[in-house]
């Protein structure tokens, strides 16, 4: 079984539009994620991917359909505080998650109020900041970091619950490009050294392109999925969708269309410029 099953998943939030119900964020999504993966999700602004992360801890509920985690199922309430141990949830903006004066005593929020002894506690909030490279930063205040580094212990807040799996909600939108590579170096190191899955929602190109496996979503459904190459190779559909591609792969597709023959789109700069080299030679 997989470690996340999402089930033919409908959800609507309660409100309306002009008196008409407003229609499913999340629209009969059926997905898998396998334990150790990292799967990035990509879409437009509204495309449901945001609605779909918050499903993953049970921070919200199908109305129909289900999402099983590690073999628990999001809707039993007796359940509920194992699978958000299983699978922690970071947000947008990590000025919403940090709630102490002192960079380690956020960290220790949370296993202090899972009721973890001390000690382990202690032990813990050490490994999740080296995990995250802000050990050093430990008796910092928080809001006196800069955005890639609060992002960062947030990450730390989470990795100290020790869950097996972490859900990242758009979690560079609001950096600068340090910020965001800091992020995303960190994200690949848990993944490959830890062997933790990562869920990472996101609407930039060059952080899907990284993962083993891309889902794009459109209007509450998954449109596609595949290895980053399977996916970006699709560039017609994604623009039709108004979807960005990587750039190389933007490049190659317009060189395509004025009679260039290539075996395969590239999706990074390096490869699109070994390409062309061998092809223009």
């Amino acid at each position: 079984m997989s470690f996340i099953a999402i089930e033919n998943v409908f959800f609507s939030y309660d409100s309306t539009d002009g008196g008409q119900p407003v229609k499913n964020a999340v629209d009969g999504v059926t997905l898998s994620v396998e334990k150790g993966e990292f799967v990035a999700v990509i879409g437009h602004n509204g495309c449901g991917k945001s609605t779909l992360a918050k499903h993953l801890n049970a921070m919200l509920l199908p109305d129909s359909g289900k999402v099983i985690v590690d073999g628990d199922d999001t809707s039993d309430e007796n359940k509920t505080w194992d699978i958000r141990e299983k699978v922690g949830l970071v947000l947008q903006n990590p000025d919403n998650q940090l709630v102490a004066s002192i960079v380690e005593e956020d960290v220790a929020f949370g296993p202090e109020n899972l009721g973890v002894e001390p000690s382990e506690i202690r032990r813990r909030v050490d490994e999740a900041l080296k995990a995250v490279d802000m050990y050093h930063y430990r008796h910092h205040a928080p809001h006196k970091l800069s955005g890639g580094q609060k992002q960062r212990v947030a990450i730390a807040g989470i990795l100290a619950i020790q869950p097996q799996c972490i859900v990242l909600d758009e979690p560079t939108a609001m950096l600068d490009p340090n910020g965001r590579e800091e992020v995303m170096t960190t994200l690949h190191r848990l993944n490959r050294e830890m062997g933790m899955t990562v869920v990472l929602i996101t609407h930039y190109m060059d952080e899907a392109v990284s993962a083993d496996r891309v889902v794009v979503m459109d209007s509450g459904r998954v449109l596609t999925q595949g290895t980053p190459e399977e996916v970006f190779s699709q560039v017609e559909l994604l623009k039709k969708h108004r979807l960005d591609v990587p750039q190389a792969a933007e490049l190659v597709f317009r060189l395509i269309g004025r009679g260039l023959h290539v075996d395969h789109i590239p999706l990074s700069e390096g490869d699109c410029v070994n390409m062309l080299g061998e092809v223009l030679q």
